[in-house]
């Protein structure tokens, strides 16, 4: 990660809270910042008291050098949790290009990563709901494939159903390739 930054990164895992959501496709987000705050022993993960999200924070290098890391998981449902992602924003001061959201994506193939500064959101609700609470789609986009669903299954039943055992078997590679990338890139 760049230490030459003063401004924190904002890195936001999004996935649905509870037990009933934990392993669908849908909560991938939540799964890669489990491995990215993994790679910071000082960090945990605590209920932030004016977001309500859960939040891990942590130093990209020691010192003075490091830029600031806050690691997130809102705990509203996806498809409205940009008021939790903008609550985070402001209240540590991170600009919409310094915030990177990771989400599952139906239009890549599973394991794919892929870093989108901007853009659309691929029909992606939690997307939208982050671009209507930031005012922008100036953020970054760090999309983890989970392939389209197969036949005429609806895409909405497809991504609340829980990884097969052969997908779940390659989802450390990708939480690992996709924690990797931000930590490369940003």
């Amino acid at each position: 990660m760049s230490s030459t930054h003063n401004t924190p990164l904002l890195v936001v895992g999004l996935g649905n809270p509870g037990p009933k959501y934990r392993g669908t496709r849908h909560n991938l987000g939540h799964v890669v910042l489990d491995e990215l705050c993994s790679r910071f022993p000082q960090a945990t993960f605590a209920v932030h008291k004016r977001s309500r999200a859960l939040v891990a924070q942590a130093r990209t290098a020691p010192g003075a050098r490091g830029r600031a890391l806050v690691m997130a998981k809102p705990s509203s449902l996806m498809n409205v949790s940009g008021a939790q992602v903008r609550a985070l924003s402001d209240f540590f001061r991170v600009p919409a290009a310094s915030i990177l959201v990771v989400h599952d994506d139906l239009e890549l193939p599973l394991g794919t990563v892929e870093a989108r500064p901007g853009g659309g959101d691929r029909g992606h609700n939690g997307l939208r709901s982050i671009t209507k609470a930031l005012g922008t789609k100036d953020y970054v986009r760090i999309s983890c494939g989970i392939g389209r669903p197969p036949g005429r299954m609806d895409p909405a039943s497809f991504v609340l159903k829980p990884f097969s055992r052969r997908e779940a078997s390659e989802l450390p590679v990708l939480a690992a390739h996709a924690a990797d990338l931000i930590e490369e890139r940003f």
